[in-house]
């Protein structure tokens, strides 16, 4: 949806500076831009697999960057300090260049040719697999071979073969026998998740099935075990608290009727897990505190360390709690009575739309409601973003074409927009709310999760300092 057109990621528009560029910003964030978006977030690949993708890229960027970064030591890969005559720009960004290269490859084969491009169009060659340590080259590609390796077998089940699978591997597929006690045509439990049935068109329509519920048990980077982070259950979601239930939901409902072109394209942008996890985050630190290559990849690698541990907790979470989505609530509580709600693209505010008819503005994602992925998200990277660059002030800017709308194209929103942020506490509470205003989480679900991603944050920012020590 957002104009990508920042100062911060500029499209290509000749050679790269190798020397004073940020290769991250101008060559390999375009390029994902251009291509892999579409298989990172518009192709509905979930929230945990973004968080693994973005982790990995830029995790692998810190380790690239390290020997010529003193006194950082990779966290997959260390590779001892080069001389520092050689700890210069064009080496940092030969090294980030090919570990991407590698990444991007191992992570989204599909786009092989226009990684190839990417390579080719800085001058570098894609076939050169070095893996010498006294060169840039051969860093970049040692310390996505480091990642990879140590990944491969992280629980995630990236390579498909969990569960004792022998032949036809398939990739991120749930091994641990999770089952929802309801099914897309009959609520048995109306405190407990079920499946959508959503048109996939043409008169197909498919069933939900969970994304990734062994994301629970993925090898976290700051603790041992999810559970040690507390997290209330969802008691208004417990159909036997009836007022409760029929409050939070009719919250929901209060939404929906009220929803503006604002709230419309905050619960879209910040939808786009590639977009808010990667665009904003590195735009907004940028804006706020001009930083070089090495400082950027820190950066960018301790938000990323503490989005992929929440996603951790999130999911053990998820797991336990097995918590009814507002789609199922509103059917369950309104069935063929009327009820005052968005009517659609386009449709504006309705009043005689049915509880069976209500959908969300956005799209409900394949998994259970309790804790809300994105605020957690959003909350343990802004914490870790706060304690780096030392304090709350930022200075973020977005700017929205009229129209761009996924959900109602040429429609919303009806003229161009700037959203920006003064503080990374407005912009984290924007990206919970933005989740209520789409119709796919209750709000308990949004303010619940402050104090755990907090805390993860703070442990992510730490784990990051005790790999710069000397």
């Amino acid at each position: 949806m957002a104009d990508y057109s920042d100062r911060y990621f500029r499209p290509d528009t000749g050679k790269f500076d190798f020397e004073h560029g940020n290769a991250a910003l101008e060559v390999i964030f375009p390029a994902l831009q251009a291509e892999s978006r579409m298989g990172i977030s518009e192709s509905g690949s979930d929230a945990s697999l973004v968080a693994d993708f973005t982790m990995a890229l830029e995790v692998t960027w810190f380790d690239a960057v390290a020997p010529y970064y003193y006194p950082a030591v990779g966290i997959y890969s260390d590779l001892g300090h080069r001389p520092k005559i050689e700890a210069n720009n064009r080496n940092k960004n030969v090294a980030i260049l090919y570990a991407s290269y590698r990444i991007l490859n191992d992570r989204l084969p599909h786009g092989r040719g226009d990684w190839r491009k990417m390579m080719e169009s800085v001058g570098l060659n894609p076939d050169d697999d070095s893996e010498d340590k006294e060169t840039a080259t051969g860093i970049g590609n040692l310390a996505a071979r480091g990642m990879i390796e140590a990944r491969e077998n992280d629980g995630l089940n990236r390579l498909g073969n969990e569960g004792g699978r022998r032949y036809h591997p398939q990739p991120f597929r749930d091994y641990t026998g999770y089952k929802p006690v309801n099914t897309a045509y009959e609520l048995h439990d109306p405190s407990r998740w079920q499946p959508n049935l959503n048109p996939y068109g043409n008169g197909v329509f498919t069933v939900q099935s969970a994304v990734t519920p062994q994301m629970r048990l993925a090898t976290p980077f700051t603790f041992s075990d999810p559970a040690k982070f507390d997290l209330d259950p969802p008691v208004n979601s417990d159909v036997r608290n009836i007022e409760a239930y029929r409050r939070q939901a009719d919250e929901v409902l209060e939404a929906s009727a009220g929803l503006t072109d604002r709230h419309k394209v905050l619960a879209e942008l910040f939808n786009d897990k590639f977009f808010t996890l990667g665009v904003i985050a590195g735009t907004t630190a940028l804006r706020t505190k001009p930083m070089e290559v090495g400082e950027f990849v820190q950066y960018l690698a301790t938000v990323e360390v503490a989005i992929f541990d929440a996603a951790i907790v999130d999911w053990h979470y998820k797991n336990l709690y097995d918590s009814v989505r507002p789609y199922s609530a509103i059917r369950y509580l309104y069935g063929d009575k009327p009820v005052t709600a968005w009517g659609g693209p386009g449709r504006g505010t309705v009043h005689d739309i049915t509880g069976n008819e209500w959908q969300s503005y956005l799209t409900t994602p394949d998994h259970s409601e309790y804790p809300s992925v994105s605020t957690s998200l959003c909350g343990a990277y802004t914490q870790a973003a706060r304690l780096l660059l030392g304090g709350d002030e930022i200075n973020s800017e977005i700017h929205v074409k009229a129209g761009s709308s996924v959900v109602e194209p040429g429609l919303t929103p009806h003229e161009d927009m700037t959203f920006t942020w003064n503080t990374w506490t407005e912009l984290s509470q924007d990206c919970g709310m933005s989740r209520h205003w789409g119709g796919v989480h209750f709000r308990s679900a949004i303010s619940n999760v402050s104090d755990f991603s907090t805390q993860i944050g703070t442990r992510a920012y730490e784990f990051m300092q005790e790999h710069l020590e000397p």
